[in-house]
C-alpha cells in the first residue's frame, strides 16, 4: 500500500513538473541551456586549476535556472506589485554603500550585511527597468514634462550614486536598461538626436586630439585618471605596449590566434600560459574565440541574437504595456551587456568591467542575468495564455 502511495505521489509530481516545464517559453529555455554549455566549456578551459571555482559557476548556473524556473510561474502582472518596493530598496542600500560601504582596491560597491557580503548596484539592473515600466503603465504613457522629469529622477538619482563608488561598468548597464524603457515609452527624437550628437563630437574630439588630450598632467573633467588611461589604451594599446595595453593587446592576439577552427579546447596558449588577464570573467571570450576560432563564436553570438530577438518577439505580444516595456528592456540590456563585453575584449571599447552574459563566472551577474530571463518568461506565459484565450473564443 505504502509502495503504490509512492508511485502515485511520485506520477502526481511528475506531472506538476512538466506542467510548470512547459509553462516555461522552451526557446528561451534552450538557449539559456546552450549559452551554460558553452559556458561550462570556458569556464573550466580558464579556471581547471582551481576547480573549486568551476564547482561554483556550476552551482550559479543551477541557482539561475531555479530562479527562472520560479519566475516563469508567476503572473507578470505580480510583477508591478514589487516595482517600487525594489527600487526603494535599492536606493536605500546604495545610500548605505556610500556611508559605510565596504572599500576593495579603491571601490566602495560592496555592504557587508553580516551574513552575506552584496552588491546593492546589482539590484539596480532590475529594479530600474520594472520601476521606470511601471510608471510609463500608471501615467498611461509619459505626456507632460512633468512625468518625464519624474522618470529622468529615477534613473539618473541611482546612476550617480553608482558611478561615485566608482563602477562604470555597472553604471552603463543600469543607464541603459533605463534608458531602453524611456526610449520605447516615446522619447524625443530631438533628445536622442541631442545626446547621439554629444557623442559623436566626443568620439571625434578623441580621435583628433587624443595624443595630445592622454599626455601626463592633462585632467578630463568627470573621468577618473585610471578611466582616462582605459580610453587612451583604447586609442593606442601600443603607446604602452608591456603596461597599461599589454591585457588588451594579449586579448586581442588571442582572438586573432583562433583563426577559422580554432587551436582545440584546453589548447589555447595565451589563456592557458596566463597572459589574459580575468580570463574566466570580463575576458572570457578572449580564450574561448582562441580555442573554438571564429566558428564557435560565431555560434556564440548567434545564440545571443536569438536570445534578444525572442524576448523583443515576446514582448511585441505582451499583454500590457508594462510587459511590452519590461520585456523589451530587459533584452535590449542584455544585448548592451554583450555588445559592451564583446567591445572591450575585441579593442573597441574601453575596459569597463561588464561581464559576457552567462559565460563569464560570478554569482551575482549571473543570478541578475537569471532574474531578467524569468521575468521575460513570466510576460511570454502571460503572452501565451492571452493567444490561447483569443484562440478559443474564435
Amino acid at each position: 500500500m505504502n509502495d503504490r502511495r509512492a508511485d502515485e505521489g511520485w506520477r502526481a509530481f511528475s506531472l506538476w513538473l512538466r506542467q510548470r516545464f512547459f509553462a516555461m517559453d522552451q526557446p528561451l529555455f534552450f538557449i539559456f541551456i546552450g549559452l551554460a554549455g558553452l559556458s561550462l566549456l570556458a569556464v573550466y578551459s580558464a579556471s581547471h586549476e582551481e576547480p573549486e571555482r568551476f564547482f561554483s559557476h556550476i552551482r550559479n548556473l543551477v541557482i539561475a535556472a531555479f530562479i527562472m524556473f520560479t519566475l516563469a510561474q508567476i503572473p507578470s502582472t505580480w510583477l508591478q506589485k514589487v516595482a517600487i518596493p525594489l527600487y526603494g530598496l535599492g536606493l536605500l542600500l546604495l545610500v548605505a554603500v556610500a556611508l559605510f560601504g565596504d572599500t576593495s582596491k579603491g571601490a566602495t560597491r560592496w555592504l557587508d550585511l553580516g551574513i552575506a557580503r552584496i552588491q546593492p548596484s546589482e539590484i539596480m539592473k532590475i529594479a530600474m527597468p520594472l520601476m521606470l515600466a511601471w510608471v510609463v503603465q500608471q501615467r498611461e504613457g509619459l505626456r507632460s514634462l512633468r512625468d518625464w522629469l519624474v522618470v529622468a529622477g529615477l534613473l539618473v538619482i541611482p546612476v550617480m550614486f553608482i558611478l561615485n563608488q566608482p563602477d562604470l561598468g555597472t553604471a552603463i548597464l543600469v543607464a541603459a536598461s533605463g534608458t531602453f524603457v524611456l526610449y520605447l515609452a516615446g522619447m524625443s527624437w530631438r533628445l536622442i538626436a541631442l545626446v547621439g550628437g554629444g557623442i559623436s563630437l566626443v568620439l571625434i574630439t578623441l580621435v583628433v586630439f587624443g595624443d595630445n588630450l592622454c599626455t601626463a598632467g592633462v585632467d578630463w573633467p568627470g573621468i577618473r585618471e585610471y578611466q582616462k588611461q582605459r580610453v587612451c589604451t583604447l586609442l593606442d594599446p601600443h603607446r604602452d605596449p608591456l603596461g597599461k595595453g599589454f591585457h588588451i593587446l594579449q586579448s586581442m592576439t588571442a582572438v586573432g590566434s583562433g583563426g577559422l577552427w580554432g587551436k582545440g579546447w584546453l589548447k589555447g596558449t595565451q589563456a592557458q600560459l596566463d597572459f589574459i588577464p580575468e580570463r574566466d570573467t570580463d575576458f572570457i571570450f578572449a580564450g574561448f574565440a582562441e580555442e573554438f576560432g571564429f566558428l564557435g563564436a560565431a555560434i556564440l553570438v548567434a545564440l545571443y541574437l536569438a536570445l534578444i530577438l525572442r524576448g523583443l518577439w515576446i514582448s511585441l505580444g505582451a499583454p500590457t504595456p508594462f510587459g511590452r516595456l519590461l520585456s523589451a528592456s530587459l533584452s535590449l540590456t542584455i544585448f548592451t551587456y554583450a555588445f559592451v563585453n564583446l567591445g572591450m575584449v575585441t579593442g573597441l571599447l574601453p575596459v569597463v568591467g561588464v561581464p559576457l552574459p552567462f559565460m563569464s563566472y560570478g554569482g551575482t551577474a549571473l543570478i541578475t542575468l537569471g532574474v531578467g530571463i524569468g521575468l521575460i518568461m513570466s510576460i511570454a506565459r502571460d503572452r501565451s495564455q492571452v493567444t490561447q484565450g483569443f484562440s478559443l473564443q474564435g
